[in-house]
């Protein structure tokens, strides 16, 4: 069980910046192995608080090609945690204290597709951003370390998120 306290910080005007730096390593490591590369998560929303943890969402053709992906990730100081109790993803993670999350989804998948929706909409939703920054901010003061029921205590905001997200797409 992971002990570290959960920290919900301001958006800090790094994170751009550090995601891009950090593409650029992914990028070198693992070569025509990735399709795409993507800054997920609440470090890649402006102005949009969060843990101060990068979130990579790298995308590969198939999962099955994925596991390639282990040892040269590694050499990052990636450690590789497999799915995690997510299906369609491959997780790993960097840092002590935790500096990054890496994601592997394959491009257009539902985990790929519902991470870009769930950004995108944050982005041009600024009043949902801020609701999402509160709920982060009431979950870790309520769990402290109890990471698994902060992530479950978003849940329920992240799927009517992703509900608004598809009607305004019309799907």
């Amino acid at each position: 069980m992971d002990a570290r306290p959960i920290v919900v910080v301001l958006y800090d005007e790094a994170w751009p910046s550090l995601f891009l730096e950090e593409q650029t390593r992914i990028e070198r490591a693992l070569g025509p192995l990735v399709e795409r590369i993507e800054h997920v998560g609440s470090t890649a929303v402006p102005g949009l608080a969060s843990k101060p943890i990068i979130d990579i969402m790298v995308g590969v053709r198939s999962l099955r090609e994925a596991d390639r992906c282990i040892e040269p990730l590694g050499r990052l100081s990636y450690e590789y945690r497999g799915e995690v109790g997510v299906p369609g993803r491959l997780f790993f993670r960097k840092g002590d204290p935790r500096t990054h999350h890496l994601h592997i989804a394959e491009v257009g998948g539902e985990f790929w597709v519902g991470h870009l929706a769930f950004r995108a909409y944050l982005r041009t939703h600024p009043q949902t951003a801020r609701e999402y920054a509160r709920l982060k901010h009431e979950l870790a003061d309520s769990f402290r370390a109890d990471w698994t029921a902060y992530t479950e205590g978003k849940s329920a905001f992240i799927l009517e998120v992703l509900r608004r997200a598809s009607e305004a797409k019309g799907t």
